[in-house]
């Protein structure tokens, strides 16, 4: 019995993008699927391009609420235990989905897959720096440097949320970043290694851009939360806490940089009040 797939695409004033992001889910050689679009408080014709490609496709819409609570409603409404996210700027290759779902039914005791992405800025092929390359297995310390698992190419199992809990809506940006670092503390990464996701970036509305600046504030506090978890072990703690130095020492230096003297000082201070607070005797 083929197992079914809840595709979910938040989007908020995307418009431009979006139809090439449906196309790419429908054009799928994996059939066996339904797709959620989220559409995140949009003021273009997002609304009216959806309901023009197809009957087939869930439309919700909400209040403007940001990219998790989005990605939250769309796994709220899934069917299917089985749950792909795809951003609205990007697109799946066609056998996406139907790789990865046999790769998952080979390793049935996975929770959780990603795959390899193609990178293109204002479309151009860009090559991917080492530290980018996608991992499998234990990818908890990768999580802390940076976001290792792309949002376009996870495949996930429901249960995952049971076990970890939904995306964190107090985070404008980072929200995957935030969620990867729970799930990998506790599962392991099934890595389908080949770029089955195509990303275009380089754009002034990305949240990559709107939060370039900042997003290393996202991540210290995601890694505060992680710490105050309780849940990781020994050598996890030790990781953790030294990227929190890492990350402090560059956000909290750029503050005082830019005149933000007290902000600055309070950051730099955080990582031996992390020690004290969450390393063992």
């Amino acid at each position: 019995m083929e197992k079914f797939v809840s595709v979910i695409i938040p989007t908020y004033n995307r418009e431009r993008f979006l139809q090439k992001a449906i196309d790419s889910v429908l054009g799928q050689t994996y059939r066996h699927f339904e797709l959620i679009v989220v559409d995140d408080g949009s003021a273009d014709n997002t609304e009216r391009l959806v309901k023009n490609c197809s009957r087939d496709i869930v439309y919700i819409r909400q209040d403007n609420k940001g990219p998790a609570a989005a990605r939250n409603s769309g796994v709220a409404a899934a069917r299917h235990e089985l749950v792909a996210f795809l951003d609205s700027d990007d697109r799946f290759a066609p056998d996406k989905l139907a790789l990865q779902v046999s790769a998952m039914e080979q390793h049935p005791g996975c929770l959780v897959s990603h795959t390899g992405e193609t990178w293109y800025r204002r479309g151009r092929l860009l090559n991917q720096k080492n530290r980018h390359r996608k991992n499998g297995g234990d990818i908890f310390k990768q999580s802390l440097e940076l976001c290792g698992v792309g949002m376009s190419t996870v495949l996930l199992h429901k249960k995952i949320f049971i076990l970890y809990g939904p995306f964190d809506e107090e985070y404008p940006c980072c929200e995957d970043y935030e969620l990867w670092l729970r799930v990998s503390a506790g599962q392991q990464f099934l890595l389908v290694d080949r770029p089955l996701t195509l990303k275009d970036g380089g754009r002034d509305d990305q949240l990559s851009t709107i939060y370039r600046v900042g997003m290393d504030k996202y991540r210290i506090k995601a890694i505060m939360k992680i710490l105050a978890s309780g849940v990781l072990t020994g050598k996890q703690v030790e990781a953790a806490l030294e990227e929190l130095r890492r990350k402090c020492i560059i956000y909290g230096s750029g503050c005082i940089k830019h005149g933000r003297t007290e902000e600055g000082a309070s950051y730099l201070a955080l990582p031996e009040e992390a020690a004290n607070r969450f390393r063992g005797p």
